[in-house]
């Protein structure tokens, strides 16, 4: 093929994944299981030993013909699965807590070399029994470095819905999971370099050969790591020279990239290279901001890496009986490796056995790097499609069975340690407010100031409103939650935090006085229906005949109300009933949502709900709702929708305002016989 036929190609086969991952991973989703897992078997499923291979007009091989060579793809798509290893270890790194290993290194050391010596034993062993071959073929050792590989990512997700990060066993699986990261990667290199001079022709190696491989390994990757952590201030201040943060993010990936390059031209894996980048940069202040800047191009090329790696699996020899059975061994022994290598050391660290069992299935789950090891390993010839199978069933099993394995751990009643634990030098601090208005007002002009003060901050999940801000050894968590703001930082920290907290507050008494010195709302709301709006038949078609309650019982605003919520909830559209009222009849509480000529919009935001919901009531004899114009409102449109969502909640209230400025429309709105006729007068566009 010519380059433009290969481009071509690459680029469609670029597109179907996109969309078969986002796919897969949502399915697997639904079930509780980790997205990662589908990306891998929508690969499997889209590859060139499945529905890949068949061919189709203009693809006579199929849309992902079986690649030369060792690899199962064309090389010009392994290429994009390696940019994203490299992308996939660099976020890692920068995501490694240094402090959290410091401060936890004998126990998190500790468990952690346990849990990588026994790994790496017994997955050679296995490779030694089943395969009969001596423990130093580069077969065996790859099995032991790939059943080292530990994923936390999922373990943390557990302890976090069971709010168990902060408990002892929680900080130590994250702290022996620094030190799995590690001493893999150093293993890894080892291992390497063995590989590299038994396929050189060396058929076997001394124990003095071994030692020389293991300290250039060592060597190069303790070198490169010492003079990232002690330049990574100096990189950092050289990075923010570029001024824009889009600018040194991608600056920081491209050093990433660079140093990958150097340790593979040094006989080492790109991603030891990748990590020692991340690492380096994790203690700086612009470390969160670069996670947030490349996270877009993380969530286009991780996903297609394990797509790739996916589609290397042949389906066949997966499920071909001496697969299956190496795999079932192997997993097992990989388990349990784990659990005994990680849970004794524990047991003599003030663990007891609940503690040791929890600590030991939290270390259970494989995943991204032992995926990236393995392909290593095919692209390599080292490992051939049926051991390439072997690890991929290791790391699905794995995968799944540490959620139950450890939820059940943790459901075990009674601490972990012998005896109690000594608080952290960490200090919380809530703020409670009135409004969740107030509170966003509090967190935004926070998150101003503490820029201004030369923080790094980052927006880390909108929807559950946690943000972190950090520079140079500070670092503070904010939360926003039930109209209150959390912060925590260390104690040394929190007269800062106090204080900066304090301007805030005071900034803003003083900005709201002046507001209501300087403007009167219920002259504003006189206004708002005067002149002609813009309406869109998009915008009224959330008013729909089931919305529609033509004869309202209540008698009082708040009956009312109460009654256009409960026929939302009758129609199973509400999360929570009464936070809806609440937030409603507050909103109320500011200023009265009844108009002029007989309307009322009463409305609000709220946690209640997941979208925008709308409801029409009418009573054609009108109550007292504390109108502009004094006179009784007979037509009530209510409007809920969700608090941190970017729906049309003011777009949709200037629209129906639009609509029913015109008294006729109105009076035959509110004369209607029937709700359909409602829902065609509402709809009428301007």
């Amino acid at each position: 093929m010519n380059i433009t036929e290969i481009m071509s190609e690459l680029v469609l086969q670029i597109g179907i994944i996109l969309f078969a991952v986002r796919l897969g991973g949502r399915l697997v989703k639904r079930a509780g299981i980790p997205s990662v897992l589908g990306e891998l078997l929508a690969g499997i499923v889209i590859g060139p030993y499945a529905l890949g291979s068949i061919a189709l007009p203009g693809f006579p091989l199929g849309l992902f013909p079986l690649g030369e060579g060792t690899l199962a793809v064309s090389s010009e798509l392994y290429a994009f699965a390696t940019v994203a290893s490299i992308i996939l270890l660099f976020a890692s790194g920068l995501e490694t807590d240094l402090g959290l290993f410091l401060r936890y290194s004998v126990a998190g050391g500790v468990i952690g070399i346990g849990g990588v010596v026994f790994s790496f034993t017994f997955g050679a062993l296995v490779g030694v029994m089943l395969l009969h071959v001596p423990f130093m073929d580069p077969r065996c050792l790859f099995l032991g470095i790939l059943s080292t590989a530990t994923s936390v990512g999922i373990t943390a997700r557990i302890l976090s819905d069971q709010k168990k990060m902060d408990s002892a066993e929680g900080v130590t699986i994250l702290a022996a999971a620094v030190f799995d990261d590690v001493l893999g990667i150093i293993i890894l290199a080892v291992v390497l370099g063995i590989v590299t001079l038994i396929s050189g022709g060396q058929g076997s190696l001394s124990a003095a050969g071994i030692l020389a491989i293991a300290g250039k390994a060592f060597g190069i990757w303790l070198g490169f790591t010492a003079l990232g952590l002690i330049l990574a201030k100096k990189i950092a201040a050289f990075l923010k020279l570029f001024k824009s943060t889009f600018d040194f993010s991608i600056l920081a990936l491209g050093l990433a990239l660079l140093l990958a390059g150097v340790f593979e031209k040094e006989g080492l894996a790109m991603i030891i290279g990748a990590y020692i980048a991340g690492l380096s940069l994790s203690k700086t202040d612009i470390a969160a901001i670069i996670q947030e800047r490349i996270h877009g191009l993380y969530e286009f090329f991780v996903p297609i890496f394990f797509a790739v790696m996916g589609m290397m699996v042949n389906v066949r020899e997966i499920i071909s009986p001496p697969v299956l059975i190496f795999g079932a061994i192997y997993t097992v022994v990989a388990i349990l490796a784990k659990v005994v290598g990680c849970g004794v050391p524990a047991l003599a660290l003030g663990f007891n056995g609940r503690g040791a069992l929890r600590i030991g299935t939290g270390m259970v789950p494989r995943g991204e790097v032992a995926l990236i090891i393995a392909g290593i390993g095919l692209a390599s010839g080292v490992l051939d499609n049926q051991l390439f199978g072997v690890i991929i069933l290791m790391t699905l099993i794995t995968t799944l069975v540490a959620p139950p394995l450890l939820s059940a751990a943790l459901k075990i009643p009674g601490f972990g340690t012998r005896k109690p634990v000594k608080a952290d030098d960490s200090a919380t601090m809530v703020w409670e407010f009135h409004s969740n208005e107030i509170v966003d007002l509090v967190i935004d002009t926070l998150l101003l100031n503490l820029k201004s003060e030369g923080f790094y901050v980052q927006m880390m999940n909108i929807d559950d409103g946690l943000s972190q801000a950090r520079k140079d050894d500070i670092s503070l968590s904010i939360t926003e939650v039930e109209r209150s703001v959390t912060i925590v930082t260390a104690k040394v920290d929190m007269p800062f935090v106090k204080t900066a907290v304090y301007e805030v507050i005071l900034g803003l008494s003083d900005a709201i006085q002046k507001l209501k010195d300087s403007a009167d709302p219920k002259a504003m709301q006189k206004e708002l229906f005067v002149e002609d709006g813009r309406t869109s038949r998009d915008m009224l078609s959330h008013i729909q005949p089931e919305g529609v309650v033509p004869d309202l019982k209540g008698t009082t605003k708040a009956e009312i109300i109460a009654e256009l919520i409960d026929t939302l909830a009758v129609q199973g559209k509400l999360q929570n009933r009464d936070e809806v009222l609440k937030d409603v009849l507050e909103r109320e509480k500011t200023m009265s949502t009844g108009m002029q000529n007989g309307l009322a919009l009463p409305h609000a935001k709220t946690d209640g709900v997941r979208d925008l919901c709308v409801v029409v009531g009418i009573k054609k004899e009108g109550i007292d709702f504390e109108s502009l114009d004094g006179e009784k409102t007979k037509l009530f449109i209510l409007v809920v929708s969700p608090r941190q969502s970017n729906g049309p909640h003011l777009q949709f209230l200037a629209a129906i305002g639009a609509v029913l400025k015109d008294d006729e429309i109105r009076e035959q709105v509110i004369n209607a016989d029937s709700k359909a006729e409602v829902v065609t007068l509402l709809h009428k566009e301007k």
